[in-house]
């Protein structure tokens, strides 16, 4: 073997792979078998972290003044070249997540990374995202311009679709016309290594400035910290825990600048008794799919469900529960995944909720925990709502089961901010008093509200919201998914008083003779 074969992987810092000045390396895993898989990834040290930051805020001037064509012509170059090398990756994201290879990866997560880069190219050349506005009495105009370098770190649930070099606040950043540092999960690191070196070849392609994206591996905490806190930086946007969201919240509020996160949601849906007894078994299937889907790994998965203890009760919690046992169990995207499942898991069972199915072990290869039921009333979940509000993130869910609409009500009052949250009601009206008396409680506590469908599933439309109030985000008027609503997040309010007309950015031009 060679020296070259053993060095840690480069990092793409100024438009150039160089090596890492790194405090030290790690593997990437199988979690479907929890075997280390080859190569070896550099966490980079401050060194790395002040040359990229460098790079950036020489590139964000020169990319403010590039051509909205130029930025379109990278990001539909970038996705061109993403589907070139398609089968390389989604073979790589497989091994390093676990996740199925089709449809998943190369059927639905990859077409739609790709199609989240094209939507960012046609906005970057429409301009109207910018939202200008002239007032010819006053002299004044304003439009919404670049904010300037963007750290991004993505989670590790979704390798394609929210990759740190890649993903919706990616293509977000750059088509608003922002270089990017990508600070990539170490869950799947020769993933975003792939997809990195295609966004450099498809920087140079384009002409773009050569700090346009890029892409350390990963760093330490300390160091991250100390990145959202530099001058140079001017926002962040992050996917991923609540305690992580938090450190960087923190960090991020202290200088003075907007941080984008997207970090926890139960996404609860209340099934009304007509729906109940109208069609449950349905809604149990439905709901099974929904929670499992992924291994229960999604941002919008229905982690919290509120039953009435009324007729069809009993028969729903059966058909969930048969759902569950009879589904595969699929692996955990790592150990610390497997490991945070377990503990959630436990402080809900210790806030007093039962287990209907699952909660043990499985014997076998990789990261795996049973697809676990459990429930409580809703006199329990109102004695302790923030243990029994507790993210298990993976396949596990809770029941509450309540005892009328006043503890209904006083429940849905409890919740904290979410992503999501739903009502299914019946077909002939029976739930609509009901219906009149919760949704407005839940619709003041979610993103995205939603009848008579379950969560998961998030369109890639302008129309969409994936967001919501705190703690599900760090904001509640923006916007993860949707071009153009998405790009605002990282943009300034610019205003131009009493400027002569050719020092006008030309969409803030009077327009000329009809």
């Amino acid at each position: 073997m060679t020296n070259e074969a053993i060095l840690p992987h480069p990092v793409l810092i100024g438009g150039q792979w160089r090596a890492a000045r790194a405090n030290g390396v790690f593997h990437a895993e199988n979690p479907a078998t929890g075997e280390a898989l080859p190569g070896e990834y550099p966490v980079s040290s401050w060194e790395d972290c002040d040359a990229a930051l460098g790079a950036a805020a020489e590139a964000a001037p020169l990319l403010r003044r590039a051509a909205p064509g130029a930025i379109a012509e990278f990001l539909t170059r970038y996705a061109e070249r993403i589907e070139e090398r398609a089968g390389e990756i989604v073979e790589m994201a497989h091994l390093e997540t676990g996740l199925e290879k089709a449809p998943r990866l190369a059927g639905v997560e990859l077409p739609r990374t790709t199609g989240q880069l094209r939507q960012a190219a046609a906005a970057a050349i429409d301009g109207s995202w910018a939202l200008p506005v002239i007032d010819v009495r006053l002299d004044l105009r304003s439009r919404y311009e670049p904010i300037g370098p963007v750290l991004v770190l993505g989670p590790n649930n979704f390798p394609f679709a929210y990759n740190c070099v890649a993903g919706g606040d990616f293509a977000a950043a750059i088509a608003a016309g922002n270089p990017v540092i990508g600070k990539g999960h170490p869950s799947h690191p020769g993933t975003t290594c792939l997809m990195a070196r295609e966004a450099a070849l498809a920087a140079r392609e384009s002409g773009l400035p050569a700090g346009t994206v890029q892409m350390l591996c990963h760093v330490g905490n300390e160091d991250g910290l100390r990145m959202v806190a530099d001058r140079r930086l001017a926002a962040v946007g992050f996917t991923g825990s609540r305690a992580a969201g938090l450190a960087l919240k923190a960090a991020a509020d202290a200088a003075g600048k907007p941080a984008f996160l997207e970090m926890s949601s139960l996404n609860p849906v209340v099934i009304l008794p007509g729906a109940l007894a109208e069609r449950g078994a349905e809604i149990a299937g439905e709901f099974a799919a929904s929670c499992l889907l992924a291994c229960g790994q999604m941002c919008t998965k229905p982690g919290i469900v509120l039953l009435f203890a009324e007729a069809g009760l009993d028969r729903f919690i059966a058909a969930a529960k048969e759902k569950f046992e009879a589904a595969a169990v699929g692996p955990l995207l790592s150990a610390g995944v497997a490991r945070s499942l377990r503990e959630s898991v436990q402080t809900l069972r210790e806030a007093g909720a039962l287990v209907i199915t699952g909660a043990g072990s499985i014997e076998g290869p990789g990261y795996r925990f049973p697809n676990t039921l459990l429930s409580v009333s809703g006199s329990q979940f109102l004695a302790d709502p923030e243990k029994l509000q507790r993210e298990a993130f993976g396949n596990a869910a809770l029941f509450v089961i309540m005892d009328g609409v006043e503890e209904a009500a006083a429940i849905l009052a409890h919740f904290d901010g979410n992503l999501t949250g739903g009502i299914y009601s019946d077909s002939v009206g029976a739930d609509d008093g009901l219906y009149g008396r919760l949704a407005p409680l839940l619709r003041a506590r979610v993103g995205r509200f939603l009848n008579d469908k379950m969560p998961t599933g998030v369109a890639v439309s302008p129309a969409m919201n994936h967001g919501g109030p705190f703690p599900a985000t760090g904001h509640p008027g923006f916007t993860a998914v949707g071009i153009p609503a998405a790009m605002r997040r990282f943009a300034m309010l610019a205003c131009y008083d009493n400027v002569r007309p050719g020092r006008l950015p030309a969409q803030l031009r009077d327009p000329g003779p009809q």
